[in-house]
């Protein structure tokens, strides 16, 4: 698989997992407001695996399966890194969630401006290190198993 159809393939499974993130998301949001949104994620990671794998299969098989695999996923767990960061964290709405769940849990009267930076970028921190497991582990699988259908000649 060329460099070239590895950006096309992430550049098809970000575009694919958002829109069907999305789509979950309006389903699963209001039986959970909190695991809703996650349960979302993961099974927005899965689908649109098994969409681009069997979509990009032709292009999947033309060298060792796993390295093909492995290279799509690889960089579309990067590029979700990012998105979890620049939408996370700059969401508005973020710190204030943040702050309102310490205060229920600790007394957080004593804490300076830097204590509140720091919690929440480690928060985001363990955010992102759990979404791009997340994203590694069912987005291999949606692509293995997407994949899974032998090319034609056609699609070679």
């Amino acid at each position: 698989m060329k460099f070239s159809d590895v950006i096309v393939a992430v550049a098809s499974l970000f575009v694919v997992d958002w829109l069907v993130n999305v789509l979950f998301n309006f389903v699963l949001i209001p039986v959970s407001t909190s695991w809703g949104g996650d349960v979302a994620f993961i099974l927005s990671a899965l689908v649109s695996g098994l969409i681009v794998g069997y979509v990009f299969a032709g292009r999947i098989w033309e060298e060792s399966r796993m390295v093909s695999i492995v290279k799509v996923v690889v960089l579309f767990v990067v590029v979700m890194m990012f998105a979890v960061w620049t939408t996370g964290g700059a969401a508005g709405h973020y710190s204030a969630w943040v702050d309102e769940n310490l205060n229920n849990m600790y007394n957080t009267t004593s804490w300076a401006n830097v204590d509140w930076f720091w919690f929440e970028m480690m928060l985001l921190m363990a955010i992102t290190a759990v979404y791009a497991v997340f994203t590694m582990v069912f987005g291999f699988i949606g692509v293995y198993l997407g994949s899974m259908r032998r090319p034609s000649a056609k699609t070679k």
